[in-house]
């Protein structure tokens, strides 16, 4: 079995696996200044797509022109396809060329087939199967196995940590490799009751004194999360952005929540707002759940040109920031840029560690039931410090672990 990393390779975005130059295994973008995608190209006869995060689907259109089949589950295929039309949207409107167009959105949800986890299926010689990977509702981890019975588990993100939104993954099958992600090597997560603690009391701390409080928030999962979170403290606030049609999206598939019924009070209970109603929104005591998690781009940037200067109010970020994006920016040196404007931020900046991800000491216990199950080959990709956890995985369990670099080829 031929592997070929063509993307997540000693960083974080642009998740893309090539197995024996037939099937792709994500194939995603790296957000930044300037959008990157997968290296060198490709050609595959299928793609299967692990989550819906545009990381790991986000350039799968842009391979239609060669009319893959593509394989994800239905949760995960109803949340690329919004994604998909949103990206569409913005570079029309900026102006921008786009990866894709309308006629490859409409081959890709032609050629899409919608398997559940846990559901054997066959595609171009190889078998294959979705596990539910416990990171973002409709995620799932991929196996496949060739006509040889060689085999390969890839973990996309995963997180065996229960969270109110997803129950954590449990299921893993034997592989004779393992291509798992690397985001939290070397740095555990405290356990989610603290984190929560800490973030609801900074926020009352702020509207208490008649701040506001603008959550920065993924539209596929962290929205969803953070809103649970805030109804269970009896909290309204106003929820604005792409995570109104994500959540619509996601109730549709109960099966694949851990409590529907609190999502479906929490934004019940919540104020929607877009477009025209943005500027209504009272900015006193005042929370906001808004897109883009990362601070590029979308409503947040419309809040933040009314309080970047206000030091009585702030940002609470939940999520990981990708270097170069505007979250970390701010993080980093206190400032952003807000539509070609560079702004220095008086509001305060906190961060807060909401992750969907396995932490350190999660990912090296995947590894060692891998390990104990037989499994001879590593590879650790989508994280900053993948050689570091190829060497702890060198080390401690004596397997061939490798941290590609972009474009390596390997045979297991």
């Amino acid at each position: 079995m031929k592997l070929e990393f063509k993307g997540a390779c000693r960083e974080v975005g642009r998740s893309a696996v090539l197995v024996d130059d037939r099937i792709m295994m994500d194939y995603g973008i790296k957000p930044g200044e300037v959008t990157q995608y997968p290296v060198n190209g490709a050609r595959p006869e299928a793609v299967l797509v692990s989550h819906a995060h545009l990381d790991h689907s986000g350039a799968v259109p842009s391979l239609m022109d060669i009319a893959p089949d593509v394989y994800m589950t239905p949760l995960t295929f109803d949340l690329a396809g919004m994604l998909a039309r949103d990206t569409l949207r913005i570079t029309e409107r900026s102006g921008e060329i786009a990866a894709f167009d309308s006629t490859d959105l409409s081959t890709f949800v032609e050629n899409t087939h919608r398997i559940e986890p846990g559901l054997k299926f066959h595609t171009h010689g190889y078998n294959a199967q979705f596990y539910d990977a416990g990171h973002i509702p409709g995620a799932a981890a991929i196996y496949l196995e060739d006509k040889n019975e060689k085999s390969l588990f890839y973990t996309g993100d995963i997180n065996t940590i229960d969270t109110r939104l997803v129950s954590g993954a449990t299921e893993f099958p034997d592989a004779d490799a393992l291509i798992i992600e690397s985001t939290y090597f070397g740095e555990d997560h405290p356990p989610r009751k603290e984190i929560e603690k800490a973030f609801i009391d900074s926020l009352m701390d702020t509207i208490n004194v008649g701040g506001n409080v603008i959550v920065p928030a993924f539209a596929i999962g962290r929205t969803q999360e953070i809103l649970m979170l805030l109804d269970a403290h009896g909290i309204k606030a106003y929820v604005d952005g792409l995570g109104v049609s994500a959540y619509k999206i996601m109730i549709k598939h109960p099966d694949a929540l851990r409590n529907p019924a609190h999502l479906r009070r929490a934004f019940s209970n919540a104020i929607m707002v877009d477009g025209p109603k943005r500027d209504r929104v009272p900015l006193e005591s005042t929370v906001i759940v808004t897109t883009a998690g990362m601070l590029n781009g979308g409503p947040v940037l419309h809040y933040l040109k009314k309080l970047y200067k206000d030091p009585k109010s702030k940002i609470l970020i939940t999520g990981y920031q990708v270097e170069g994006t505007n979250g970390r920016m701010a993080l980093d040196n206190g400032i952003i840029d807000n539509d070609g404007v560079i702004q220095q931020l008086g509001i305060k900046v906190e961060q807060y560690d909401f992750s969907a991800h396995c932490g350190d000491r999660e990912l090296k216990q995947i590894v060692r039931n891998f390990s104990d199950r037989g499994t001879e080959h590593v590879f650790t990709m989508h994280g900053e410090d993948t050689e570091g956890f190829a060497e702890w995985v060198r080390n401690e369990t004596g397997l061939d672990a490798h941290a590609p670099q972009l474009g390596e080829r390997f045979t297991v």
